[in-house]
């Protein structure tokens, strides 16, 4: 049996990240994933949510759902019922939630089939038959020569044949009658 040589996703221990740098970084992105987790809590469970953050800088950020009023009057009187003003701005707000989600998802199903098109396209080119002049670089030095003499040759007989057209074309202006010229 072959060993992997890379540890795979694994969980990472909660401990101080002592880089001030890292710990900007990874705090963004943790934060993110809170808000997302925040938003699927609320569009899946129907429920009032606040997260409050503060960042490692001093910045606060918040995520709240209905309303910053409705989730700190429920924490601080749950047996309280909304009134009836309340209710509204908070169904309105999950109507919000959902619509955007559903948004999410669909900007995330977009973006899953263009790379899935982009690997595809990817395949296509590299199975594909490269032609002669993509690949100019893999020639040598006679065979570079004998393709500029080729080209030189097809340059004479195209002159050629311009040149007897040319001449062909001029000759029967002549044979035109005089007001055809002029």
């Amino acid at each position: 049996m072959e060993r992997k040589k890379t540890l795979g996703r694994r969980k990472i221990p909660f401990e101080k990240i002592k880089n001030k740098a890292a710990r900007s970084s990874s705090f963004s992105k943790r934060r993110s994933s809170l808000y997302k987790k925040g938003s699927k809590l609320v569009r899946e469970f129907d429920v009032n949510l606040g997260i409050v953050l503060s960042s490692p800088s001093g910045k606060y950020y918040s995520f709240v759902h209905p309303t910053t009023d409705v989730v700190i009057d429920s924490f601080i009187n749950p047996t309280t019922e909304l009134g009836l003003g309340a209710q509204f701005v908070a169904a309105e707000a999950r109507n919000k939630v959902i619509q955007n989600n559903d948004r999410l998802n669909e900007l995330d199903a977009r973006k899953k089939a263009a790379k899935k098109k982009i690997r595809f396209m990817n395949q296509i080119n590299e199975a594909r038959v490269k032609c002669w002049w993509e690949s100019m670089d893999q020639f040598n030095a006679e065979e570079i020569t004998k393709f500029e003499d080729i080209m030189n040759t097809v340059e004479e007989l195209l002159n050629a044949q311009l040149k007897q057209l040319e001449d062909g074309a001029s000759s029967s202006l002549h044979s035109l009658p005089k007001d055809a010229n002029e």
